[in-house]
């Protein structure tokens, strides 16, 4: 029953972590790629807004 205990407490540990991997690579694949393509159109969006309304002024 001992070795049964480390073999289950081993193979939990060795989920959590692959878990916690499987979820820190796809933020790092997934979402930041889109959260920066995001925050590049808010600037875009921005820059355009200055542009329009400066050459509207005389």
């Amino acid at each position: 029953m001992h070795k049964f205990g480390k073999g289950f407490a081993t193979g939990v540990a060795t989920m959590i972590g692959l878990t916690a991997g499987v979820l820190f690579s796809f933020k790092k694949a997934v979402v930041e790629p889109i959260e920066s393509q995001e925050q590049k159109a808010e600037e875009n969006r921005k820059k355009s807004l200055r542009k329009s309304g400066s050459s509207h002024l005389g």
